[in-house]
């Protein structure tokens, strides 16, 4: 008889999988999956960076000579 428990997967029984902790048990092993899953699909993805719309420019100039300075 356990055998063929063990064969259609019934391993624990029936009166032990509807108990408040094993409930909660399930719950968390569900949430801890989830997180991991999308843990994995992140790392797998490219990092999204958000467009920087002033790139390269600078609201005022850095050289040596000013911008508005012009020589003979």
């Amino acid at each position: 008889m356990i055998a063929a428990a063990v064969r259609a997967g019934a391993v624990l029984p029936e009166a032990l999988l509807f108990t408040d902790w094993f409930r909660v048990m399930a719950a968390f092993v569900a949430v801890n999956t989830v997180m991991y899953a999308a843990l994995a699909v992140a790392k797998v993805l490219p990092k999204v960076q958000p467009p920087d719309l002033r790139r390269g420019q600078r609201s005022e100039p850095r050289g040596i000579h000013p911008a508005d300075s012009r020589e003979p």
